[in-house]
């Protein structure tokens, strides 16, 4: 059985999550558009667009949902090292095309091919050109693009969508400055989707969808850094990431999903 069509108006609502298949993980409904308001809709309700060239426009809402605490970050021993002599800068907002582009590109373990398609990466730079979507990019001493991470954000919660590595940590780099980005403005949640053995190494942790549907929808009507993040963000030394907790995490606040 096919799951749920969706309407042609991109206001219209998605199905509950609560009817999204186990098998495969979290599929809700297909078809629809990826216009903005479907998008900002979509993140709304707790669910985000995947599918392969050749397929509908697929909709998921995994359970668990792998979500990335803001404060946890784990910064490993090896990566403590690498920041004290890193002389990499970061900055928000300056080049997402690339950022996005770089994340379709780059191979990854296990996979053929990328889900960023060009409709697909097409739509995340119109939502980038609206403020909902934002990108951090990690710069080696040269000003080459060595690494960075984009998603969406609504309100004080973040949706990551890719992260790319064209150096050593480049993409670890450029998540640890998005959440200390996220720590300075009230942000402690960073969506990840689906579990991986990557994103767990980091300090990622699996919750229930409940708990990630009800915490989200709060922080998404909460105000947050409106419109593009670069004067926000500004430029910062990658060795100003260090963490100051023992146990390698980048803490100020914590949070729990109930």
């Amino acid at each position: 059985m096919l799951p749920t069509e969706l309407a042609p108006d991109p206001a219209s609502p998605f199905p509950p999550v609560e009817s999204a298949r186990r098998v495969p993980n979290g599929l809700l409904a297909r078809g629809g558009d990826l216009t903005p308001t479907r998008l900002v809709n979509a993140y709304r309700h707790g669910c985000f667009p995947w599918y392969s060239e050749g397929q509908p426009i697929l909709w998921w809402s995994p359970d668990p949902r792998m979500v990335l605490f803001a404060d946890r970050f784990h910064v490993s021993r090896s990566l403590r090292r690498f920041l004290r002599r890193c002389g990499w800068t970061l900055r928000a907002d300056q080049r997402f095309a690339e950022v996005i582009t770089a994340c379709a590109l780059t191979p990854r373990r296990g996979q053929d091919g990328t889900w960023i398609l060009p409709e697909m990466a097409r739509a995340y730079r119109r939502l980038h050109a609206l403020g909902h979507a934002h990108c951090v990019e990690a710069y080696d001493t040269a000003g080459r693009l060595v690494g960075g991470v984009y998603g969406v954000a609504i309100g004080r919660m973040f949706y990551g969508e890719s992260m790319f590595s064209h150096a050593e940590n480049g993409s670890k780099v450029a998540l640890l400055g998005l959440c200390r980005f996220m720590q300075r403005h009230g942000m402690p949640m960073l969506d990840c989707q689906m579990e991986t053995p990557h994103l767990r190494s980091l300090g990622a942790t699996p919750v229930p969808r409940t708990g990630f549907i009800r915490e989200s929808r709060v922080l998404c009507d909460l105000q947050g850094p409106a419109g593009n993040w670069g004067a926000a963000f500004g430029t910062i030394p990658a060795s100003a990431l260090l963490p100051s907790a023992p146990d390698g995490t980048v803490r100020t606040t914590q949070t729990d999903l109930p």
